[in-house]
């Protein structure tokens, strides 16, 4: 409820949020690595292929939408539980790199 408060007021008074900032090398590898890491313990043609999306992700935003496919084969592997935990442990990897609007938990 506060932060949906709180974007009314920004809109209101026109104060606009900052844009997110441009990833660097470093901070996409960073990123790249934490995403494959949420779901390293597993194997199998899904798994492989989205650990090559991984790598030719370009932005912060192309591996945000990437953590879908993540959640359904930890899910699958796993149960949705451990995905959600997983996934959701990967909101620090992002912030700052993707609007804050975006950001949420699953």
């Amino acid at each position: 409820m506060i932060p949906a408060i709180t974007r009314i007021l920004r809109l209101a008074f026109g104060q606009k949020q900052a844009a997110p900032r441009k990833a660097g090398l470093q901070d996409l590898t960073r990123i790249r690595q934490a995403l494959a890491a949420s779901f390293e313990d597993c194997l199998g043609e899904a798994a492989d292929r989205l650990r090559r999306r991984i790598e030719l992700a370009r932005t912060p935003q192309e591996l945000w939408l990437l953590r879908n496919d993540a959640f359904q084969i930890i899910a699958h592997r796993h149960d949705q539980s451990v995905a959600s935990e997983r996934i959701n442990g990967l909101l620090p990897a992002f912030e700052g790199w993707i609007d804050s609007r975006q950001i949420g938990r699953v």
